[in-house]
């Protein structure tokens, strides 16, 4: 009998600390319940032109940084460090999307870019918006960087990153991470923030009890 399966989107943003802290969360669940759900990372841009990007030595980065950032790090035994820049992210999402179709020819491709965006900005302060720092990214990953930052200067992968933010906006999503479960392409129910692994394997058990 074929195991029922959830598709899990995340909704996440490149430059936000509480993604990237979600991911070994998300590794388990993905390795618990191997057969049983798909996972897809959906792009959501926090601060999108024109609005102002944070100043990367504010008080409010500091202060959320030292009260739930470097705590929560510590608890999943992950290295964060606060990045000098605060860019744009609407090219990095564009890059992932672009791995993604890579992944045809380069399997793993759209997982390594998205693990080396998060990675390369909060440990080494990548600037996302530089089309050349992005491209020599996927040359470190043994993609076509050239190729990808052709993509970036014709926007040929913009319009998917737009769908995935209006797909937020309709399901009144408005800050990240957000989780929205699916089942049989229907909502099956959004989390707001990141979660902690029990909380993701029991929302998991009881879609599943409830599919029987």
């Amino acid at each position: 009998m074929t195991q029922p399966r959830i598709a899990l989107d995340i909704f996440s943003d490149y430059v936000c600390p509480f993604c990237y802290l979600e991911m070994p969360e998300i590794d388990a669940l993905a390795e618990h319940f191997a057969d049983r759900v798909t996972i897809l990372w959906r792009a959501f841009e926090l601060r999108p032109d024109p609005e102002p990007t944070l100043d990367p030595d504010g008080d409010y980065l500091h202060d959320i940084w030292g009260r739930a950032v470097y705590p929560m790090a510590a608890e999943r035994g992950m290295t964060l460090r606060l990045p000098r820049i605060q860019p744009r992210s609407r090219l990095a999402h564009e890059a992932a999307a672009w791995a993604e179709v890579q992944a045809a020819r380069h399997p793993g491709a759209g997982d390594a870019m998205h693990r080396a965006l998060f990675r390369g900005f909060f440990e080494e302060s990548l600037d996302l918006a530089d089309p050349q720092a992005l491209a020599h990214l996927a040359d470190t990953l043994s993609l076509n960087g050239s190729a990808l930052h052709r993509a970036l200067e014709q926007g040929d992968h913009r319009q998917a990153v737009l769908d995935d933010q209006c797909a937020a906006r309709d399901l009144g999503i408005h800050g990240v991470p957000a989780l929205r479960f699916r089942v049989g392409g229907e909502n099956a129910g959004v989390l707001e923030g990141a979660q902690p692994r029990r909380q993701l394997f029991l929302a998991m058990e009881r879609l599943l009890d409830a599919l029987g």
